[in-house]
């Protein structure tokens, strides 16, 4: 693998020293921004960043042996991470998006069949190759916008076999396909329509049966709880969080999305290492996550799709909760892979600043799915996953809005994008 030497860029985005833990309040908006950057990747590893006289001055002797790439008016960035995704799933429902245009609201559909109903059909009947087949194509999109890691959740099952099925694939993938993928078991998205009578049973099967063997193949990482009125009660959900800890899994959970629940108040009590939407989070909830250090992953495309208020992510910054953001790809809520207009929307809808959106779609996300020693950060040694972007600085990602300017991708010291086609 011959090194990578990224020379002179308008603007690298930097690692900052001591940058161990997610970043809260001030903190959230400082970047280190060298101007005139450069970066010397070798062995799939960020070796150096600094000013491009400070490079040239270290590596220009060895000049010759490596790939040049000339970034000169260009934004340099970490690889976007992406910590909540329905990444593995069939069909979709566009007729749900005519329907709420129409009044219709997400829990009206979905207790109706449709929803997550709708797509938990699709996925029993596809086969592993069709789901393979094209979640490998929304990686590719994904990648086309610059992101590098995502998280992906079961969830499109509620049985053992189907949820296995998506674990699988998502492993398959990660091992495939240049963006690294982190897994997330989510066997309590809703409760199926045969268990309709009679939820606890159907929580006692994901406790029982389901979450035992999922740790014992090591398919996930993580567990995931849909905490919503209709759906699991705050109860229920601790009951499957705790669960999913006894055989470690740690905790995450959907909180406050559609009404206020006592989420947000949940993942501080379980340890969550993150509460996921919160929406409808009350401010007692917000206070707690912040003392818990919980991480709170917004997705504000998710709101935008359904025509709801986005989740008040400016107050839960100045309160102290450490922020991330997510497009939360799925095919009912949020079709989108493109964490790129999901920064504008933290702008634009959650009052967050240019800088507060680009760190939590990068250290703080990292950090909400446990990689923040390995991705989300431009500091020597770390994996290069790095991002050209075609706008020479970081302010014009947001106010260049809807626009994708992913250039090139580098994907652990491989250039896997190039002019914004796949290599």
């Amino acid at each position: 693998m011959k090194p990578i030497f990224i020379r002179r860029a308008s603007q690298v985005i930097a690692g900052q020293k001591g940058q161990g833990d997610p970043l809260t309040q001030e903190a959230m908006n400082v970047l280190n921004v060298i101007e005139d950057g450069s970066v010397w990747i070798e062995e799939g590893v960020i070796k150096r960043v600094g000013t491009d006289a400070q490079l040239v001055e270290e590596f220009g002797s060895r000049m010759e042996e490596a790939d040049v790439i000339d970034a000169r008016g260009k934004l340099v960035t970490p690889g976007l991470v992406d910590p909540h995704t329905h990444l593995v799933h069939a069909g979709t429902r566009e007729n749900e998006f005519d329907m709420r245009l129409n009044g219709k609201t997400y829990m009206e559909i979905m207790n109706a069949g449709g929803g997550i109903h709708a797509t938990t059909r699709a996925t029993r009947e596809a086969s592993e190759e069709e789901l393979y087949r094209e979640s490998y194509k929304r990686l590719d999109q994904f990648l086309l916008h610059g992101v590098t890691t995502v998280e992906a959740k079961s969830g499109y099952g509620m049985n053992l076999e189907v949820e296995m099925r998506q674990l699988k694939v998502a492993s398959e993938l990660d091992n495939d396909h240049p963006i690294d993928i982190v897994r997330t078991f989510m066997g309590a998205h809703v409760v199926p329509p045969e268990y309709k009578e009679d939820t606890d049973a159907f929580v006692d099967l994901v406790i029982d049966h389901m979450i035992p063997k999922v740790a014992e193949l090591g398919l996930a990482e993580f567990n995931d709880v849909f905490c919503e009125r209709g759906v699991f009660t705050p109860e229920q959900s601790k009951r499957i969080l705790e669960a999913g800890k006894a055989y470690g899994l740690h905790p995450k959970i959907h909180a406050d999305e559609i009404e206020s629940y006592k989420g947000a108040e949940l993942a501080a009590e379980v340890g969550a290492v993150s509460a996921d939407h919160l929406l409808r989070a009350s401010d007692e909830g917000i206070r707690r996550m912040a003392e818990s250090g919980v991480i709170g992953v917004l997705l504000p495309g998710t709101a935008f799709f359904l025509m709801a208020d986005s989740a008040n992510g400016r107050a839960m910054i100045d309160r102290g909760v450490p922020v991330a953001l997510s497009t939360d790809c799925n095919p009912g809520s949020s079709p989108t892979v493109s964490l790129p207009l999901i920064m504008n929307l933290g702008c634009l809808k959650m009052g967050m600043t240019p800088a507060e959106v680009l760190n939590a779609a990068t250290v703080n996300a990292a950090h909400a799915i446990r990689r923040g020693d390995l991705a989300g950060s431009l500091s020597e040694g770390r994996k290069a996953d790095v991002v050209l972007h075609n706008t020479p600085n970081f302010m014009q990602l947001q106010y260049r809005y809807g626009v994708n300017h992913t250039d090139t991708v580098i994907k652990a010291g491989e250039v896997v994008v190039k002019g914004g086609a796949l290599v």
